[in-house]
Order: C-alpha cells, then structure tokens, then sequence
C-alpha cells in the first residue's frame, strides 16, 4: 500500500499558501501523494484545485498531485483536458486525475446540476475525449453533448496522460472505474466514522474484477489514523488486504488546527 494525505479545500485550507505547507511537510515525511478536493460551493468558501495543485507542483518534486475527486459534467472537456495537461508538465508527469458525476448540494446552487443520467451520460462521453486530448491528438466528435471539429488541445506528452481514477461506490461508477485506471473512494464523514469499511472496499474490488479491471489497477480510500494506535494500524492492514492500494490520510479543518495536521503530517504515514 502507498499513502498520501487528502486535503478538504475549506476553511483556511481554501487558501493556496497552508495547502502547499502541508504539502512540503508530505513530501518531506514520505507521504506520495496529495488529494484535493474539487467543489465550488460551499459555505465559507473552497479552494480552486488547479490553482492549489499548481501551487503545490511548484514547490514540491515528487509527490503525486490527485483530484479527489473533480465533477466531470461541470467542465467543458476540451478545457478540462487542457487544464489536466498544463498542471501535468508542470509537475514533470505527477498528476493523477480523479473523476467524477460531482453531487447535487456542489452543482445545484450554481447552475451545473443535472439529472444523475445525464450527468453519467455527459461523463462517460467526455473522458475518452479527455484522454485523447492529453495524449495529444487530434479529435473529430459529433456526441449528444460534446462536439469537436479537429480539435487539437495539448502537444503529445513525453510521458503519456495523466492515469485516470473514477469516484463513487454504485455499480455504474465501479463499472465505470474498470474501464480506466483506478477507483477512489470516500470511507469516512466530517466526523471521522467509517461509512464505507474494508469488507465493502472488498466486495467492490470484486466487482471491478467481475467488470474486466485490469491487473495492477489502483484502489484508493480515505480516512484519519493516530501515529503508534494499534487499532489505527490494523484497520489499515485491513483495507490493504480488501485490495486497496493507496491509503489518503484525510486532513481537514473539524479535525484540528493547522499546527496539529502539520504535526500529523510530519510523523509519516501509517504503518500497514
């Protein structure tokens, strides 16, 4: 298992400057990774991801930079796929890209919400498009939502697209996580109690084998741990053994202050 932090873009944490902090303190720890929320509605204000994430590639060399994940259906594809391009040759090919239908309290109250049918539609339309822009082509499309005429939006990259993970626990949203590269799912609420356990990550892992996954796909879960808490380090093990194949450290602002998540940050990931 690997392990990165997964950061909620509220509060302070909606400002660039502590993400990139603890971001540094990650890098510096042996974390691999930093997830960031995408939204853009909620009370207080949330952070801009491509922004922040930028941010973070600038002064960091290693880490992997991950949506966690970005509502598909609120981008046009083209920019979408531009933006994932730009931040990707940026890092020197550190981003992972995690997708989603976004939710109804993030999307309706600017305008962006759909039906969820609509929005599956719109998704699984525009990540083949998404994908074959980042690699550099030239796309002629003519869908029920998205239409390109010899659209050509990023250069070929040197070191291939950004890897692709898909959001969500329903069958449709497993089904379409074996279509691509991995599968990122939120295990906790605001208040750290575990919702979605190892026994359920293992009955979806089934399923994404059952949906023609392929070998070495990545599984990603959240949640918080205490460094040396013996019951923290077995519930770990037992979502490496359901399959999952990254742990994300969540850090958010109901959890404690920013000095406390530096420290979490700085004692290193848990052990597995």
């Amino acid at each position: 298992m690997r392990f990165g932090i997964e950061v909620v873009p509220l509060g302070e944490y909606a400002e660039p400057g502590p993400v990139v902090e603890l971001a540094e303190a990650a890098e510096d720890a042996g974390w691999e990774a930093i997830s960031l929320w995408d939204h853009a509605h909620f009370w207080g204000g949330v952070g801009d991801p491509w922004v922040t994430l930028a941010a973070v590639a600038s002064r960091t060399s290693r880490i992997r930079l991950v949506t966690g994940v970005s509502p598909v259906p609120r981008y046009r594809p083209h920019l979408l796929a531009r933006s994932l391009h730009a931040l990707d040759a940026l890092s020197g090919g550190r981003v992972t890209f995690g997708a989603g239908l976004g939710v109804p309290g993030d999307l309706d109250p600017v305008g962006d919400g759909n039906p969820p049918a609509t929005r599956a539609a719109m998704t699984d339309e525009a990540l083949p498009l998404i994908a074959r822009w980042c690699e550099g082509a030239t796309v002629d499309h003519d869908g029920p939502h998205y239409r390109a005429v010899g659209v050509q939006v990023c250069p070929a990259p040197a070191g291939g697209r950004p890897p692709i993970w898909i959001g969500g626990l329903s069958r449709p949203a497993l089904q379409r996580a074996a279509r691509w590269e991995g599968w990122f799912v939120g295990c906790i609420d605001e208040q750290r109690r575990v919702h979605v356990g190892p026994d359920r990550v293992a009955e979806a892992v089934a399923t994404l084998a059952e949906h023609g996954a392929a070998a070495g796909s990545d599984v990603a879960v959240n949640g918080t741990t205490v460094p040396g808490d013996v019951d923290d380090a077995d519930l770990v093990r037992r979502y490496a053994a359901a399959g999952a194949t990254w742990w994300f450290e969540s850090l958010f602002g109901l959890r404690g202050s920013h000095e406390e998540l530096l420290a979490r940050v700085a004692a290193g990931p848990p052990a597995a």
